[in-house]
């Protein structure tokens, strides 16, 4: 097909996405923000560009695929407006903040047949596509059990300027929502899916937050039933410090990233080497383009979401990372935090492949994030340790506040 005409939705992490490798045959076209200030500084970079502060009046122009890096919860209902009017969809995480969007939004995948994927880029770095390679070679058997790790940390006052105003998304979600980035690569290393979820929270000392504006739980763990019976035990939030560590452990073998070194470490029991050495590690090559992943942010991950959203609209077949796999992903975290609130129950995932699942949950509108024109007391809570940022967080992230561009509403 021709050159693929992107429109890019937001200027601030959109901007990952606007240098595109010859190579993929699209190109950079169109961007849309709120804020014409920063519109205008993407078209002292990009002149050719067309711009738009208005989403409805970017989907009538010829683009032929979205690119949605806007606000973190309000991915589902754009991406419904781009593929009912013809256009293909690379969502950033998450895809959906209630089961009930999730819902609509495979259906109108199915309906429209335009393509699909959510921009989860921790799959791809060499270490966990070389975690992938072995489990599928079959050396490592059928995995029992596995752990994923997304703990990003930053100090408590350098995060004011990027989450301005206390409705912003990153202070108002429950911790358990930011997960893909523990789930995906699990799930890409060994083709399994989640069943059923229970979720915990980590009990945090007030004074080790003391800087912090965010309203709601710091650490979230989930365990995940998966489709094959095995359990997955995913961590996020923000406790310290940093971890992004995966592992698997398998009927013939297990393998894991070393937290020291970043190799990759194999091991094997002395009596079910199979041929196997007993143990090896190693930093793995890349599996190709490794010179442009290589420079790639998000350890090359950004580069392979751009690789395979092209390359699915020039195949015309869903890639892997497709709806149904982003939806029940992102659904993992919703009913998480529903666990929590609930006592740690568990709470199944439905196969969102399955109209007669999905259509139990069409209606589900469960949502505790905190929006300013909604009343908390009407939503699910956000925190169940009763945390509330203190007086003097809150002013010295006022002070940082006005001094951006911050208006209320808008997007990153």
């Amino acid at each position: 097909m021709a050159t693929i005409k992107i429109g890019i939705v937001g200027t601030g992490r959109g901007k990952t996405f606007m240098k595109i490798p010859e190579f993929m045959d699209a190109v950079f076209y169109a961007v849309c923000d709120r804020r014409q200030e920063k519109l205008d500084k993407i078209k002292e970079q990009y002149p050719d560009v067309l711009t738009f502060t208005d989403y409805e009046e970017m989907l009538k122009s010829d683009i032929d695929a979205v690119i949605l890096a806007n606000y973190f919860d309000e991915h589902a209902p754009f991406a419904i407006k781009a593929l009912k009017a013809g256009k293909h969809v690379l969502s950033e995480c998450i895809c959906n903040a209630t089961i009930a969007e999730g819902v609509e939004l495979c259906r109108t995948v199915e309906e429209t047949g335009k393509i699909y994927m959510i921009a989860e880029n921790y799959p791809y770095t060499r270490q966990r596509w070389e975690m992938q390679r072995l489990y599928q070679a079959g050396e490592l058997g059928e995995v029992m059990f596995a752990e994923g790790e997304y703990v990003h940390t930053m100090k408590d006052t350098s995060s004011y300027s990027i989450s301005p105003g206390i409705y912003h998304w990153r202070n108002c979600i429950p911790p358990t929502y930011y997960g893909t980035h523990a789930l995906a690569p699990l799930m890409f290393m060994t083709n399994t899916m989640p069943k059923r979820v229970t979720g915990f929270t980590c009990k945090i000392d007030p004074a080790y937050r003391k800087d912090q504006i965010k309203k709601s739980d710091n650490g979230g763990i989930v365990v995940c039933e998966m489709d094959n019976g095995a359990i997955f035990r995913t961590l996020q939030g923000g406790i310290r410090p940093d971890t992004r560590n995966y592992r698997l452990l398998c009927t013939h073998g297990a393998c894991e990233i070393e937290r020291r070194t970043g190799d990759l470490f194999v091991w094997h029991d002395d009596h079910d080497r199979n041929g196997q050495v007993k143990q090896r590690a190693y930093l793995p090559d890349w599996p190709e383009h490794g010179d442009l992943a290589s420079k790639a942010t998000h350890g090359g991950g950004d580069f392979w979401v751009m690789y395979y959203f092209t390359k699915a609209i020039h195949d015309n077949v869903q890639p892997y990372l497709d709806v149904y796999r982003g939806v029940a992903m992102s659904t993992v975290g919703i009913q998480a935090w529903r666990s929590i609130v609930n006592g740690n129950i568990p709470f199944e995932i439905p196969d969102f492949k399955n109209e007669d699942e999905r259509k139990k949950y069409e209606n589900d509108t469960w949502n505790p994030i905190r929006k300013e024109n909604i009343d908390p007391a009407t939503q699910p809570p956000i925190t169940v340790t009763g945390w509330e940022p203190s007086a003097e967080a809150l002013a010295a992230a006022k002070a940082v506040w006005e001094k951006t561009d911050y208006k209320g509403l808008g997007w990153v």
